[in-house]
């Protein structure tokens, strides 16, 4: 299947600004390795006033299989629940989702 990119934004409540970054600042490892895991790479996540975009690369064959996988890790449980106590998810996003995925309207190599 190859490489398949996902842009996808959130708003981040401007008074968990400081600290959601500072946490990102120091993510935990087992984080890092659960998103590994799920065959992500080349993951960011960049600020705008309150809006966060996120990108990432998902180099493996069932998203939604390694999706729910992460999603099933007790350590990536306990940060989201740090992460979206600190965010607003925009209400267009798609059922069972937190961030809303962007449709890609450009790419090139």
């Amino acid at each position: 299947m190859g490489v398949r990119r996902f842009g996808q934004v959130i708003r981040v409540r401007p008074e968990s600004i400081e600290a959601y970054e500072r946490l990102h600042r120091e993510a935990w490892p087992g984080v890092l390795a659960a998103i590994h895991a799920a065959n992500i790479r080349n993951y960011s996540i960049y600020r705008h006033e309150d809006r966060l975009f996120a990108y990432f690369e998902y180099v493996g064959e069932d998203v939604a299989t390694d999706m729910a996988a992460m999603a099933a890790d007790p350590i990536v449980q306990e940060w989201w629940a740090l992460t979206d106590a600190m965010q607003e998810p925009f209400p267009e996003r798609e059922d069972g989702e937190w961030w809303f995925t962007l449709p890609e309207v450009f790419h090139t190599d």
